[in-house]
């Protein structure tokens, strides 16, 4: 059962990888932002709900997955919803374009929040069903796995990328790229749609209302210190979004990007993660190292970036964080599953999920930071907080 369970799971990430790195939030999808409106603020808000949408909704997910003993029906429904939003905004790029700028970056909006809020019901069904299927020691190998694979497939996004960007002009290649890509996105959907998912047993009943669910939920996170400090550390592990969604903006002014530049740095990073995921497949399951460690490599890309300007320090930017965003994804989840009792699970994960999604829109202060103050004291400031996330990763207490 974990070999066709686990080969599931890694075709879920290959593909959805391959898919929404061809939108990535620190290349591609700034820069797709910036054609149509050149306000650095409008441009970390746009990549702020590609990650962020779903910061209200996991809350109320959770309220009533609690009582699921099945949540793979619900998961699959999320599924079809991302995929009409992502194949809507390729649609809104061809269709409308530069003929109306206005209208297709509220098109691209609508269809980024609709995409990331529902994977908030997503995450929760997603979280719960990796943990009802695979055990402590499993969990850790197959998501380093699957992140391994969407590592491969996020260098084959990067050559379509290039391909797509170089072959075409904005910003037919732009919606060229999203279309293509939302059927990348079924296949890996599909694939994991098919998992086996076991009955769980033991569920709690259903709270009266949504009001006596939060006081709850309040209640737990009061009185559990271990989720606060893991809160906290995850919360922090997003200070490089501050950042990222600019750096290809700055890089614009000391090198000539390219379609297959922009793709090369997409491919880059992806590289990184390859290699970390090998390194964190090892490690497992010490996650509280692997949290660690990724802050270290975020705190070494950023000092890169911040010492020099040159095509190598942005390449190493790219590789470092490509490793750190994979260690961040798999130290936080597994971490949490040590801590949160089953029956539980679901509003443990909606808690950390939604406490911590502010951070997911680091970028749109980022972008305020960086028009009144420039890049250095920006990058500067996100060396500050991932410091801090350090110190709160040290104190990390584990199951």
């Amino acid at each position: 059962m974990y070999k066709s369970n686990n080969i599931k799971n890694i075709l879920h990430g290959f593909f959805l990888a391959i898919a929404l790195t061809i939108a990535e939030p620190s290349t591609t999808l700034p820069l797709i932002i910036h054609h149509f409106s050149p306000n650095e603020l409008i441009v970390g808000l746009f990549t702020s709900l590609l990650r962020g949408g779903a910061i209200l909704v996991q809350l109320f997910a959770a309220f009533y997955a609690q009582s699921f003993k099945l949540v793979m029906p619900y998961l699959k429904r999320v599924f079809v919803a991302r995929f009409l939003s992502w194949f809507s905004i390729g649609a809104a790029i061809l269709l409308i374009g530069d003929k109306n700028p206005h209208l297709t970056l509220a098109a691209i909006g609508i269809g980024l929040f609709l995409f990331s809020f529902s994977a908030g019901f997503g995450s929760i069904y997603f979280n719960e069903i990796i943990a009802k299927v695979f055990t402590k020691e499993q969990r850790g190998k197959t998501m380093a796995q699957r992140q391994f694979f969407a590592a491969l497939g996020a260098i084959v996004s990067g050559a379509v990328a290039g391909w797509v960007l170089s072959s075409f002009t904005p910003p037919q290649n732009y919606g060229y790229l999203f279309i293509i890509s939302a059927f990348f996105m079924a296949a890996g959907l599909l694939a994991f749609s098919t998992i086996d998912e076991p009955v769980k047993e033991e569920v709690l009943k259903k709270d009266e209302s949504f009001t006596a669910f939060l006081k709850k939920a309040a209640n737990i996170l009061k009185k559990d210190r271990r989720l606060q400090i893991q809160i906290a550390t995850v919360l922090l592990s997003y200070s490089f979004l501050f950042s990222f969604a600019f750096v290809i903006l700055e890089a614009k002014r000391y090198i000539e990007l390219t379609g297959w530049l922009i793709g090369g740095f997409i491919t880059i990073q992806m590289l990184g993660a390859l290699v970390g995921n090998l390194v964190w497949n090892k490690m497992a399951p010490r996650y509280k190292t692997i949290m660690i460690l990724s802050f270290w490599l975020s705190i070494a890309a950023f000092l890169a970036l911040l010492s020099f300007k040159s095509f190598l320090s942005y390449f190493t930017l790219f590789f470092l964080l490509g490793m750190a965003i994979d260690g961040f994804k798999i130290a936080s989840m597994n971490l949490l599953f040590e801590i949160s009792p089953q029956k539980m699970r679901p509003i443990y994960v909606a808690l950390q999920n939604n406490l911590t999604s502010i951070g997911l829109f680091f970028a749109v202060p980022g972008g305020l930071v960086l028009q009144h103050f420039g890049y250095n004291v920006l990058y500067a400031l996100t060396l500050l907080l991932l410091g801090m996330g350090l110190i709160f990763a040290t104190r990390l207490e584990v199951g």
